[in-house]
């Protein structure tokens, strides 16, 4: 349902609205959406609905201590200034979904793409993983000594970031360059003008590079800290990101120890924007394990 949501708000996101005139009529894209969005709301009770019956039949003593289990907790504090509301419940919980797995989704397929294509950089990549964690599962002290990973990471949000642009609401006027904005207009800052600006990484923009950040982000961007900004910038950056970039990490280590990856020549190149970037039509490779001749 999240997911119809999603493609909805895409396609509709840049439509021009006119006041008033949804209390008169509906599109049919509108009243899809509020289907959808009731649909997900009344699926999100029933989750809080299992835990309260819980918690008051005894079975359990309380909500539960993961993501969800606070958020319930909240809804049911007794102090009003900490209560938080269903609507915020059931945005909290969306937002979770769409961050913690649709955009890494997203990332790794990109990811996996580039490194089918590139395969120095995938056995760079893979051999820097065995070094580390063999074939045991990734841990927290070796995730943090991917430097190898790490770079071929930044480059692919650099080329196909989570997010392509940042939208704003103008606080009061401002002068921006020639333009003057006037307050209470809404912008969108398109990041991935800035990620192949030409200007600020040259003329191989366009290329997969990861060794642009053997140095770090900073020296990558010649201490341009706006050159790069895929999970955002500034004091509202996107607070998902360190818990996106090791989620990421762990999936990519544990597929590198396993398969080699080689691009199929079904694969169709074609990138599209709902919400994120994302490929229209998948990613279509060819995994052969390590370990046998399957």
């Amino acid at each position: 349902m999240l997911n119809k949501l999603t493609i909805l708000v895409s396609q509709n996101i840049s439509k021009t609205k006119i006041p008033f005139i949804n209390k008169l009529w509906k599109s049919v894209e509108m009243l899809e959406s509020e289907k959808l969005e009731k649909g997900i709301q009344d699926y999100v009770m029933e989750m809080i609905k299992k835990r309260e019956d819980k918690v008051v039949s005894g079975e359990a003593d309380s909500f539960g201590n993961d993501f969800l289990g606070l958020l319930v907790n909240a809804y049911n504090d007794l102090d009003d200034k900490n209560r938080v509301s269903l609507e915020d419940l059931v945005g909290e919980c969306k937002t979770i979904y769409f961050a913690g797995q649709e955009t890494v989704n997203s990332l790794l397929a990109w990811i996996v793409l580039h490194l089918a294509i590139h395969g120095d950089w995938q056995e760079k990549a893979r051999r820097e993983v065995i070094d580390i964690f063999g074939n045991q599962n990734p841990h927290l002290e070796g995730i943090a000594k991917l430097k190898i990973m790490t770079m071929i990471i930044n480059e692919t949000l650099r080329l196909y970031g989570p997010s392509h642009g940042l939208p704003r609401t103008v606080a009061r006027e401002v002068q921006l360059g020639k333009l003057v904005l006037p307050a209470n207009i809404d912008v969108l800052s398109l990041n991935i003008g800035l990620h192949r600006d030409p200007h600020l990484w040259g003329d191989d923009v366009h290329h997969f590079k990861p060794e642009r950040f053997a140095e770090g982000i900073a020296k990558a961007t010649n201490y341009n800290a706006a050159a790069f900004c895929p999970f955002g910038i500034g004091p509202r950056s996107c607070v998902g990101m360190s818990f996106a970039t090791m989620e990421t990490k762990i999936a990519l280590s544990m597929i590198l120890q396993r398969y080699t990856i080689s691009l199929s020549p079904a694969y169709v190149h074609s990138p599209i924007s709902v919400l994120g970037i994302q490929p229209e039509h998948g990613i279509q490779v060819i995994l052969k394990s390590l370990h046998s001749n399957v």
